[in-house]
């Protein structure tokens, strides 16, 4: 019998609180009643399951799951097949080498040291393209600490701040990678209308939070040179205004240049520059 599509997510955490928000956003409503490990979406053929974060990509890879929802960094160490639907845009991370910081050796000195990690293969395969051949210390829980206590000569660990390094007087040697959550895909499922209506849902969501909307006015013998400033991403809307030398501008600018853009806007001579928050959208 034919059953529901299933997505798995974290049970726990922030990523759980993040994947959760996501769904919802992207209209792919539930309810977890008390700790149940299983939850009807609402108007929809699916069931939202929930479990270990690292257990996720092997889940996917085994076809207990349709989709999931984890880290690249879990699906890379995990080494299972998984077909990748979408970047996420959250949980973004670098998995890098650390070290004391009174090192002052290479890469290539580590071979025969030992290694916390809870990244093995990773760092397994990363360091012998280096030609580094360590003994590997592999922990589930926090590793930052490992060099203080005399088990590990150096670390691999997700570093997102660098504040927790540098409370523990470690250094990145050498990164190994970027990371973010990701949507995967079992392998040989069919890219079902259902299957893509999800991804295609959370995409609105991404793109969303990436974009906002400037809104501003502009002296219409100007505006050639505010489209310069924020050319939309297809073309901008324009409106007219009662001064019919004035008129209104509405554009979608990325959130990681808006302030700039309002500053440019500002000084070209716009006024009643507005940025409104996008919650989602079909580009």
């Amino acid at each position: 019998m034919k059953r529901d599509l299933r997505i798995g997510i974290p049970s726990k955490g922030r990523l759980a609180d993040q994947a959760t928000s996501l769904l919802q956003q992207a209209g792919i409503r539930f309810r977890r009643q008390n700790r149940s490990l299983f939850a009807k979406v609402k108007q929809l053929p699916i069931d939202v399951t929930f479990l270990r974060t690292d257990d996720i990509p092997v889940l996917c890879s085994e076809g207990a799951i349709d989709l999931g929802i984890t880290g690249q960094d879990l699906v890379d160490e995990s080494g299972t097949t998984s077909v990748q639907r979408l970047r996420l845009g959250i949980g973004n991370c670098r998995l890098a080498i650390c070290v004391p910081q009174h090192f002052q050796s290479g890469i290539t000195e580590l071979d025969g040291k030992n290694i916390a990690t809870s990244f093995p293969n990773i760092t397994q395969r990363f360091l012998a393209q280096h030609n580094a051949t360590p003994h590997l210390v592999e922990l589930s829980g926090s590793v930052e600490v490992m060099i203080q206590l005399g088990v590990a000569d150096a670390i691999v660990d997700l570093v997102e701040t660098g504040s927790t390094l540098a409370a523990n007087q470690l250094k990145v040697l050498a990164e190994i990678g970027d990371y973010e959550t990701v949507l995967i895909q079992r392998p040989g499922l069919e890219s079902s209308d259902l299957v893509n209506r999800v991804v295609r849902r959370l995409e609105g969501v991404v793109i969303a939070r990436s974009y906002s909307l400037l809104e501003f006015n502009i002296a219409r013998d100007l505006l050639a040179a505010a489209e310069e400033i924020t050319p939309g991403f297809d073309s901008p809307t324009i409106s007219s205004l009662e001064d019919e030398s004035m008129c209104a501008v509405r554009v979608m600018v990325r959130n990681q240049e808006i302030i700039e853009k309002m500053e440019l806007l500002e000084q070209l001579g716009a006024s009643a520059i507005i940025q409104v928050p996008i919650h989602n959208c079909r580009l």
